[in-house]
């Protein structure tokens, strides 16, 4: 494993950011603001990582397209109210990811949210450093395809063999697995290990700072 990889694309919510309640959260108040039948937790779970667009298609299936627009006005207002910051973090994780960059590894971020989420909250938790590329659902194609995993890998110059996705939705290892790169599940967000292991991912973690035992020693 430790001479395996040279790139570590890592999703940002679920993963690295303890966010998932916000979301579900913001998911379910936004419905019930613009009128929509309200959905479950699960629910919610299920669209994190998809672009917002997406999402609403998912969540809305039956609703126009003028009420699916005010549910991601009010949705992305809402995320972004509340601040991001260190504290935020899953423990340990701003330490893994400077062990990780010393050790040589080349970080990403493959992310669900809007440019503007990202950029705050890379800023607001003291972490856009570590990273050598980021892409976000709006700027590409929204997972799982693999769009944002090839303008990664091609921006950065690294093969899809020497690269490694780690996630913790299906959409994440589906990605992972169009995009023909090793991925690794971890059951601190959206998805349990039994659900994930339907993606083939190399073995899931139950927190994301076991990549480094297995990466560094």
């Amino acid at each position: 494993m430790k001479d395996r990889f040279d790139l570590l694309i890592f999703d940002w919510d679920g993963t690295l950011v303890d966010s998932i309640d916000w979301i579900v959260y913001c998911v379910q108040a936004s419905a019930k603001k613009c009128g929509c039948v309200t959905p479950s937790s699960q629910a919610a779970k299920d669209i994190i990582g998809l672009s917002i667009n997406e999402a609403a298609h998912n969540l809305f299936p039956l609703e126009d397209l003028v009420t699916r627009q005010h549910f991601i006005l009010h949705y992305g207002e809402l995320l972004l109210s509340k601040q991001t910051t260190a504290d935020d973090l899953f423990s340990g994780v701003a330490a893994m990811l400077s062990l990780l960059k010393q050790a040589g590894y080349q970080l990403a971020i493959a992310s669900g949210r809007n440019r503007v989420g990202l950029n705050n909250a890379l800023q607001e938790t003291g972490t856009g450093d570590f990273f050598s590329a980021t892409r976000c659902a709006e700027e590409t194609a929204s997972k799982p395809n693999p769009l944002m995993l090839n303008e990664i890998m091609q921006h950065i110059g690294i093969s899809s063999e020497r690269t490694l996705i780690i996630g913790d939705s299906t959409h994440d290892l589906q990605m992972a697995k169009n995009a023909q790169v090793a991925s690794i599940g971890v059951t601190c967000g959206v998805h349990p290990a039994n659900i994930l292991q339907q993606y083939q991912p190399l073995f899931c973690l139950e927190q994301t700072t076991g990549l480094l035992e297995k990466l560094v020693g």
